[in-house]
């Protein structure tokens, strides 16, 4: 079987192992297959079981996104990646960070960095939202509303958070948020998360907000 033959059968960029398998059951030796396109660059490990394809092979760009959530999950994009995702923040962002309800996790692979934050399961499940760059680059990422929380209830913990005027200088100055998204916000779907998260610094998130619309 050539590289193509089995691009076309994927459909997608990204594959696992059982698929290859699967694709090359009519092998006696699949694995030497697939070390073959390895060696030739036409197959890429991400990681042990993950895969993409080689520049001679694929169809379109590989979704680092799409990435996250196979490399270890169950995951979302969250955090600081999302918020540039978004274009909440001006920065571009690097390093893909992923919130899970498992243990925390960083894995530094061929595609770049990706780290996962632990968040409580009933506090995972809500606001993820499914993305699609197309019918088979599909991912799940935290909503803005989500992935703001997240990164003041993970990473920002520390950052006082008391009263209006602080939490105005945290966004606009401190992360340098994009305004006119912020008041965008879903003020119901803020809300649920606030009282799923129970931390009162999110609720000044929700007054600022609200006061400002």
């Amino acid at each position: 079987m050539k590289i193509e033959t089995l691009r076309k059968l994927a459909g997608k960029e990204e594959i696992d192992y059982s698929f290859l398998i699967s694709a090359l059951k009519e092998y006696a030796r699949p694995r030497d297959k697939i070390s073959v396109w390895l060696k030739s660059g036409e197959l890429i490990r991400v990681k042990k079981g993950l895969y993409i394809f080689g520049e001679a092979a694929a169809l379109q760009p590989y979704s680092k996104e799409v990435l996250a959530n196979l490399i270890y999950g169950p995951s979302a994009v969250s955090l600081t990646y999302a918020l540039s995702f978004y274009g909440l923040i001006p920065e571009r962002v690097d390093v893909l960070t992923c919130i899970t309800n498992s243990r925390i996790k960083s894995f530094s692979t061929c595609v770049g960095e990706f780290k996962y934050y632990y968040l409580h399961p009933r506090k995972y499940a809500i606001g993820i939202v499914l993305h699609s760059f197309a019918k088979h680059q599909q991912f799940l990422i935290a909503s803005p509303e989500k992935a703001l929380c997240d990164q003041i209830h993970i990473i920002d913990k520390e950052y006082t958070l008391n009263d209006l005027k602080n939490i105005e200088k945290y966004l606009l100055h401190y992360l340098r948020i994009d305004e006119t998204l912020l008041l965008n916000f879903k003020l119901k779907n803020l809300r649920e998360i606030c009282a799923t998260y129970n931390d009162t610094r999110l609720y000044q998130l929700y007054n600022y907000i609200k006061n400002r619309k």
